[in-house]
């Protein structure tokens, strides 16, 4: 695992985070959209950059 896989993986993570936490206080649903898009593709770049 390489140091950029590494971190698209943890700002995935941290994105997934911040979803949670957006659900629970009732922002606009645009925006949960927004970061689920965003950490959708940071968790698919970090694994696909991932060297099996």
């Amino acid at each position: 695992m390489n140091g950029l896989s590494t971190i698209l993986i943890v700002v995935g993570l941290f994105l997934v985070g911040g979803i949670i936490s957006f659900a629970k206080q009732q922002m606009p649903k645009s925006l949960i959209v927004l970061l689920s898009v965003s950490a959708a593709l940071c968790l698919v770049a970090g694994v696909l950059r991932l060297e099996v």
